[in-house]
């Protein structure tokens, strides 16, 4: 997976502290269908996601995400969930933790593929035929964007 020239930026004068990063996850939505991308780097099917640049919005960064990874143009609609995820350890010793913003989208254009070495596979999948090695955050985040979809005036989950 390619790191952000930023991160690199920062890595270098911090090392392997813990870096607190913003993060973009797309439930991008056809109907009853969902786009899931199998991640290159443990071979788990997931939502697009990824980080923000700096001073980059978050729907705007969603939306160039998405493109970069699938292919798919994407129309964010809603953001559904806001979390903050556990500390994550690379294999190399960095740390890093991210808030994760997830929004609803639905496609617009492109069509559906590999569209850079973050994914092994994309794909649509039926809502009720997952695949079984979706990621946990994933399923999670999914199932908030569906309530969300289903019950817009609850508004976006968040922990209170």
């Amino acid at each position: 997976m390619p790191v952000p020239a930023f991160i690199t930026d920062l890595r270098a004068r911090i090392g392997t502290d813990l870096l607190w990063l913003p993060g973009v996850t797309g439930a991008v939505l056809d109907g009853d269908r969902v786009l899931l991308g199998q991640r290159a780097d443990n071979g788990r099917w997931a939502l697009p996601s990824g980080i923000l640049e700096p001073g980059e919005q978050p729907a705007v960064g969603l939306a160039r995400e998405v493109a970069e990874e699938t292919g798919v143009v994407v129309r964010v609609l809603a953001l559904t969930s806001v979390g903050a995820g556990t500390e994550v350890r690379y294999p190399n010793g960095d740390r890093s933790q991210y808030l994760d913003l997830t929004f609803w989208c639905e496609p617009v254009g492109g069509e559906a593929h590999v569209a850079d070495d973050e994914s092994l596979a994309v794909g649509w999948f039926p809502l009720d035929q997952l695949p079984a090695d979706l990621t946990d955050s994933s399923r999670e985040r999914l199932g908030r964007a569906l309530a969300f979809r289903d019950d817009p005036a609850a508004g976006p989950h968040f922990v209170r």
